[in-house]
């Protein structure tokens, strides 16, 4: 991941801008008054947490990511903006050295030795009579051939160094296999297989790439039952959640995410259709997994297991949620008429009941519709800590009851909505068989002041594949950039070949990436100096970030470019043609957004929008036109 994108990951737009425009949630998206301009009657400001972007359609006409709103209301250049943000969001900023270079080169050395390994596994299980058991043993949990295909599933052979073997016949050396977490090293020198005569369990990152191995007995006699690769370079249990990858977009489109225990607890769900299961992989859920779903959505769903130890690592999660979710600052009076400010948790996190002795997969392999009622009557994470905690214990003990409040109350501050604090307070005091007034924190009244909020209004009309056309306009976006940054005469003939379709040339308005705006800008100006080559000039003038994003390797490959040699030029302007066609219907149903979010009084605007919209389908078509002969080449690549 390179450092722009580390700091996109961290930063979420929606939070940046609340800091300075106060934003209405509508749907999925949120709305205000620009700050850019004066205007105080509509709303025409937008922003879209899905795809990360802000939009102006009013006087403005502007838009970009958190890097060019910051730009905009600041004042300041790229390098300004990215060590800023660097800074806010804890990311450290660095020049690429040699040493990165080869830093990388070993990391896709890993990813390779990784994906040798998960086709030696799958044909170990199909292939080899043991395989066959686990292949049995799969069938018998219910899991079809094709689920097995999607995840990957394999068979580690029983043996010391079969894999090792394998590997080694590829051209893999055995330190390699050491840092990707496939061997281990014997006392007495040499290395023998990690994994053996195990069910094995790919794990990829958010973006599919194999990071590592889940490994599961065949043997009820061996230990552990499950067994994870090594902390390695690219595996980092406490980082990655198990399934994210599949999951993460019907986590956005449900605007829900559950979390479960284990690996095939997620396979059996995402099997029955449940898509927006992930397991955080037996452990406790860390800070970073959080921040890796908050990107996706804020509510929440715990599905872990019943027994102590899952109602323990329950608790954990929901203390290390509060710690990591962003919160709401509330403006409240205290009891002498002084402005203060209190935290609400921005999340809705929910706990499910599950039967005793039940996992997810046997119930959704079973009974799909108890699966999603379990789901659906997920207890408030307040009430289900508050029974969790009053379970087996005397709440008649008076220091019982001081610890049960201690951990509760918290929680209830936490709650968005004064009614629903009160609610539970009142519950707590039942709970306790306590006065009320004794569960309310000293020189805090028990209703306070809170601006009105709006109720949850009904799912945006926004096209669900435009976060899928946003990931594949980075990549075609990286992919131009690459281009001109070593070709940056061909800038004309691009034109040329634009001009050719009766098409605007290129220019920073093709871009929506900050990085990749200011790029284009250092292009333009490489060709109108004379001081330098322009290729000379870009190398000492581009900002050693953009280098870095560029030389890095694609995380969310959304489909192949397939550049053929020798016809560059031509995949170029294909590719600004399909940048351009992305843009268009992403802007199309941004101004239908925007339309259906006007009030009665805004028919002039309302009217002028609607004109852009025809306009921008006119566009459309001419691009399509272009696209034409490619469209007949390859059917796949139009969407």
């Amino acid at each position: 991941m390179s450092v722009v994108d580390d700091i996109k990951a961290r930063i979420d737009i929606v939070d940046l801008v609340s800091e300075t425009v106060k934003l209405r949630h509508t749907g999925k998206n949120y709305t205000g008054f620009c700050p850019f301009h004066s205007n105080t009657r509509t709303p025409a400001f937008v922003v879209f947490p899905e795809t990360q972007t802000w939009r102006c359609f009013g006087q403005c006409n502007e838009g970009g990511d958190i890097f060019g709103f910051v730009m905009k209301k600041e004042g300041w250049d790229f390098n300004e903006t990215l060590r800023n943000l660097a800074e806010r969001a804890g990311v450290q900023l660095k020049a690429i050295t040699p040493e990165d270079v080869v830093d990388k080169r070993k990391k896709d050395l890993i990813v390779e030795v990784l994906d040798a390994s998960v086709i030696f596994f799958r044909q170990q299980m199909l292939e080899t009579p043991p395989g066959y058991e686990t292949l049995d043993y799969l069938h018998q949990r219910k899991l079809t051939d094709e689920t097995i295909k999607i995840f990957g599933l394999g068979f580690a052979p029983v043996g010391w160094d079969n894999l090792l073997k394998h590997l080694k016949n590829k051209g893999y050396d055995e330190q390699l296999m050491l840092d990707a977490g496939l061997v281990s090293e014997r006392d007495s020198g040499g290395m023998y297989d990690r994994f053996r005569n195990r069910l094995m369990i790919p794990i990829r990152d958010a973006y599919g790439k194999t990071v590592g191995f889940g490994a599961r007995i065949v043997d009820p006699n061996d230990i552990p039952k499950y067994l994870n690769s090594p902390k390695t370079e690219l595996f980092d249990k406490g980082r990655l959640l198990f399934g994210m990858d599949l999951a993460r977009q019907a986590i956005r489109t449900m605007d829900q995410a559950v979390i479960v225990e284990g690996y095939l607890d997620v396979i059996a769900l995402h099997q029955a259709g449940f898509n927006n299961a992930v397991s955080p992989m037996g452990t406790a859920l860390t800070e970073d997994q959080f921040r890796l779903i908050k990107k996706f959505t804020r509510r929440i769903i715990l599905a872990l297991d019943p027994d102590a130890a899952g109602e323990k690592a329950t608790l954990r999660g929901l203390e290390t949620a509060r710690q990591t979710m962003d919160q709401d600052a509330e403006v409240r009076f205290d009891a002498r008429g002084l402005l203060h400010f209190e935290s609400r948790l921005k999340a809705d996190i929910r706990v499910t009941t599950l039967p005793i002795g039940k996992d997810p997969d046997e119930i959704v392999l079973d009974d799909p519709q108890m699966w999603e009622a379990i789901v659906h009557n997920a207890k408030p994470v307040v009430e289900h800590v508050m029974e969790t905690l009053a379970a087996a214990k005397d709440i008649n003990d008076a220091k019982v009851k001081s610890e049960i409040a201690a951990q509760v109350l918290p929680l209830i501050e936490d709650v968005q909505d004064s009614v629903e604090r009160e609610t539970y307070r009142q519950k707590l005091a039942l709970l306790l068989k306590v006065d009320e007034r004794a569960l309310i924190t000293p020189g805090k009244s028990s209703f306070r002041s809170r601006h009105r909020r709006e109720g949850r209004e009904s799912e945006e009309s926004i096209s669900p594949r435009l976060n899928e056309l946003k990931r594949s306009t980075r990549l075609l976006e990286r992919y131009c950039m690459q281009y001109l940054l070593k070709n940056p005469d061909s800038y004309y003939q691009i034109n040329r070949a634009l001009q050719s379709y009766n098409l605007a040339p290129l220019t920073e308005n093709d871009f929506y990436e900050t990085d990749y705006i200011e790029l284009i800008h250092l292009i333009q100006k490489s060709l109108a100096q004379d001081e330098y080559v322009p290729r000379d000039f870009l190398e000492i003038n581009c900002p050693a970030a953009i280098m870095e994003e560029l030389a890095s390797e694609d995380e969310d490959k959304v489909f192949e470019l397939e550049i053929d040699p020798g016809k560059e030029l031509i995949d170029i302007t294909r590719a600004i043609l399909r940048i351009r066609r992305y843009q268009n219907e992403e802007r199309i149903n941004e101004l239908l957004f925007i339309q259906d979010n006007l009030s009665y009084e805004d028919e002039k605007l309302a009217s002028g929008y609607q004109q852009l919209v025809m306009e921008l389908i006119k566009t459309r078509k001419i691009i399509d036109d272009a696209l034409q002969p490619y469209y007949k080449n390859n059917k796949s690549k139009r969407y």
